[in-house]
């Protein structure tokens, strides 16, 4: 099974305006994460899905391989699903362009995920403190038996109403992986209730009775939204010469 890594990286944002080409350590945030994304040795190929020429240049100063979008589009996802047009992979994982930090074992834990064949789309989440839990930044998750997601919440799930002991609380890891078939019938979904009021695009799967496996990690991604994201990351990974 081809595996491959695509990561969308749109140049405009909110927060931080072209956040992805800001200066991290002698690379932008975009080429660390995808260097650090090919170091791991997890996948066949790796890819960026861009629409701007200045992240397009950046990657190919790389000697990387870029995508260059076609559409605009509402979602990671949806970019990602366009490439798919022109490469090949059995097994897609979305790699966040704005986290440069990517871990070894926790990618290829999630990338293990899919031995069971019954599996066709997992991610990947970390236990976090009731506290933490409280903060509706952290995307929190509940799972069944079995691993897989009964949903997911900004809200904190699930309510501990008598306060008993030894409650855990889950993070989601916003790092996907699909076969390729799922992915492709994801995009083609329309936006679920769940997911409007939450604003919370895996929501939309569950809605339509996918199932979606999740794999623990201890590794907890820097990830880059702020100009404050930014200068705590610089104090974080090395400088590159």
């Amino acid at each position: 099974m081809k595996k491959i890594a695509l990561i969308p990286a749109r140049y405009a944002s909110t927060r931080l305006p072209a956040k992805l080409v800001q200066d991290l350590g002698g690379k932008s945030v975009i080429q660390r994460t995808y260097l650090s994304t090919l170091a791991t040795g997890v996948f066949d190929e790796v890819w960026v899905v861009t629409d701007h020429e200045t992240i397009q240049t950046q990657i190919q100063d790389l000697g990387g391989n870029v995508f260059f979008s076609q559409k605009a589009h509402e979602s990671g996802s949806d970019r990602i699903a366009e490439a798919l047009s022109k490469i090949e992979g059995e097994l897609v994982v979305n790699v966040q362009g704005d986290e440069p930090n990517q871990d070894t074992k926790a990618l290829t834990d999630l990338v293990h995920a899919f031995q069971d064949e019954s599996v066709s789309v997992a991610t990947l989440m970390t236990r976090i403190s009731a506290e933490e839990a409280q903060n509706p930044n952290f995307v929190k998750v509940v799972t069944d038996q079995a691993g897989n997601a009964l949903y997911f919440s900004r809200a904190m799930i699930p309510y501990n109403r008598d306060g008993l002991p030894d409650v855990y609380y889950w993070k989601h890891i916003g790092v996907y992986a699909y076969r390729r078939e799922a992915l492709l019938a994801f995009t083609q979904l329309e936006k679920s209730s769940l997911e409007r009021i939450e604003m919370l695009e895996q929501l939309r799967l569950l809605d339509n009775g996918y199932k979606i496996r999740m794999v623990e990690t201890d590794h907890l991604p820097i990830a880059i939204d702020t100009a404050e994201d930014l200068a705590n990351a610089r104090t974080k990974i090395p400088k590159i010469s």
